[in-house]
């Protein structure tokens, strides 16, 4: 595998453009702290980049599956080196606005690039066998460039200027631009006439899914994890503010962010597609085993030990996920699934952030993490009840998807 060049230009892109995406993001929180008083309007900020991407996701999803993925890459790529000028003339003017055209186009930039990226690696890959070990190191990939992302942002930020995190992420941005042009994606020649492209459709992609058992199921126990992920600085400050120790939030960072790293790694040794189902409901339960053991936050040995169990869970649980989607999805609709995918998990973040905060200021984290179990082992008895019936849709999914495709 480490021999295959366009896996290794893969990893090395991936943890550039972290580098790149932590950088900006400690550079925007900066520059709103110093100019948006307003909580309120840095959310509507932060949700503007959001929006924008959530529009566009049919429209890449469409494009990933009609035209060459390297070159949807490469202008990806270009679009978000020129969206980070947006943000070093917001600096010049402190122009808010300016700010605001910065956070679209790199959402728009990164709708296109990630469900693209996702589409690309069966394709790279050599033996489907590699891909969960493939998906693994990806994980861990991202979870190291976030690492060195933030701890390099910040020391920039105590030695230099707020505009040299942006040069950097232009720097690291241009670096991943360069390297795409080395990575060889062999694809299948695909007619691109106005024919095409209008039946190349979106919503296509929903029939798909619920005939396919296994990636609805996917789909749907996704919701656990990001039920904890989404509030998940908010419970670290409300953890630490119930110990009265200021300390706890970087602990807790750190055995969350080493058990992931370990849950990538290990569960390449572990797990076999023939189990992929039972580790999912498994890894789904320990994780809304998490959320309620947190109704003993105030013990710090317990809230130490539920940050580093869900580490280890959501470490095994999302490259499996990937190998499954990668897998099971038709590669004709990869470009619209993992849009799709892109989203579903955006919008889940978002509603979990904000039912995240009114929950805390409401019931408490006691309650609320109660609350947030309770719903994640009713979503995964949902999908063990329905497994029964998508069985019977499953035997028919393959026909289901060549009748779609000649349609």
């Amino acid at each position: 595998m480490w021999k295959d060049k366009n896996v290794i230009l893969i990893f090395i892109g991936e943890f550039i453009a972290g580098i790149g995406l932590w950088l900006g993001i400690i550079g925007n929180l900066e520059f709103m702290q110093k100019h948006v008083p307003s909580d309120f309007v840095k959310s509507l900020i932060l949700f503007s980049g959001l929006l924008a991407s959530v529009i566009v996701s049919p429209i890449a999803g469409k494009w990933i599956d009609t035209y060459a993925k390297k070159r949807i890459l490469l202008y990806a790529g270009i679009g978000r080196v020129c969206s980070v000028i947006f943000m070093l003339f917001a600096l010049k003017y402190e122009s808010i606005f300016l700010m605001i055209c910065f956070m679209i186009s790199i959402q728009v930039a990164a709708a296109f690039y990630f469900p693209t990226l996702q589409a690309i690696i069966p394709l790279v890959v050599r033996d489907e066998k590699q891909l969960m070990t493939i998906n693994g190191m990806h994980m861990n990939i991202s979870a190291l460039s976030r690492i060195s992302g933030t701890a390099f942002g910040g020391a920039l930020l105590m030695i230099t200027s707020l505009q040299t995190l942006y040069i950097g992420a232009i720097v690291a941005y241009s670096l991943l631009f360069l390297l795409t042009f080395f990575i060889d994606i062999k694809e299948e020649k695909r007619d691109i006439s106005s024919y095409t492209k209008e039946k190349q459709r979106f919503t296509d992609i929903f029939p798909i899914i619920r005939v396919l058992p296994v990636v609805y199921t996917a789909v749907v126990l996704t919701i656990v994890p990001q039920l904890f992920i989404g509030g998940f600085n908010l419970m670290v400050i409300n953890i630490s503010e119930l110990q009265n120790d200021p300390s706890i939030k970087g602990w807790l960072y750190t055995i969350e962010g080493v058990g992931f790293l370990f849950g990538a790694f290990l569960i390449k040794y572990i797990a076999r597609e023939q189990t992929y189902v039972k580790w999912m409901y498994g890894l789904t339960c320990f994780i809304a085993f998490t959320q309620l053991s947190l109704y003993f936050a105030h013990v710090k040995w317990v809230s130490l030990v539920s940050f580093g169990l869900f580490g280890i869970c959501v470490g095994c649980f999302f490259p499996m996920i990937a190998t499954i989607f990668q897998t099971s999805v038709p590669k004709l609709y990869h470009g619209r699934f993992f849009s799709f995918k892109n989203m579903f998990d955006r919008v889940t973040f978002q509603v979990v952030l904000l039912a995240t905060g009114f929950l805390l200021d409401t019931i408490g984290l006691e309650y609320m993490v109660v609350l947030f179990g309770v719903l994640s082992l009713l979503l995964i008895v949902y999908t063990m009840f329905r497994k029964k019936e998508a069985v019977l849709k499953g035997e028919r999914a393959q026909i289901f998807i060549k009748d779609h495709e000649k349609m």
